[in-house]
């Protein structure tokens, strides 16, 4: 009833070993998951961080959500990581996320990550900026 139509979903995911980010996100997929199998039949995805982390709402104690807050999204293609990435990519999020070497193996994970083509960050009640996918 769904088919075709966007949703979202929460996905673990690593741009690196902890010392060495890369603004690449790579994720530990399944082709169980819908989310996945849509990836692979149309890879257009967005992916949105909230700004966790950062001074202002950490400082004033402000809910990541709340709309004072930046957010940036990335938007792009999913593919599957090529094999010579595939160690890379292992590193990335076992170091970051070491629950997933114990997830069942019957689920047959593999790595995916987004070739990023635009980048928004957006601050202050909605407005936007365009970042170069470069910087």
């Amino acid at each position: 009833q769904i088919q075709g139509m966007p949703y979202g979903n929460c996905l673990l995911l690593s741009d690196g070993p902890v010392n060495n980010s890369t603004g690449i996100p790579f994720f530990y997929v399944t082709p169980k998951d819908d989310t996945v199998t849509d990836l692979l039949k149309n890879p257009m995805a967005s992916l949105t961080l909230p700004e966790a982390d950062g001074n202002f709402c950490r400082k004033n104690v402000i809910d990541p959500e709340d709309p004072r807050c930046t957010r940036l999204t990335l938007m792009g293609q999913m593919v599957t990581v090529p094999p010579e990435e595939v160690e890379f990519a292992k590193q990335a999020m076992f170091s970051r996320h070491p629950v997933v070497r114990k997830w069942p193996r019957s689920y047959e994970w593999f790595f995916m990550k987004m070739n990023i083509e635009h980048i928004w960050l957006q601050s202050w009640y909605g407005e936007v900026s365009p970042i170069a996918v470069e910087e």
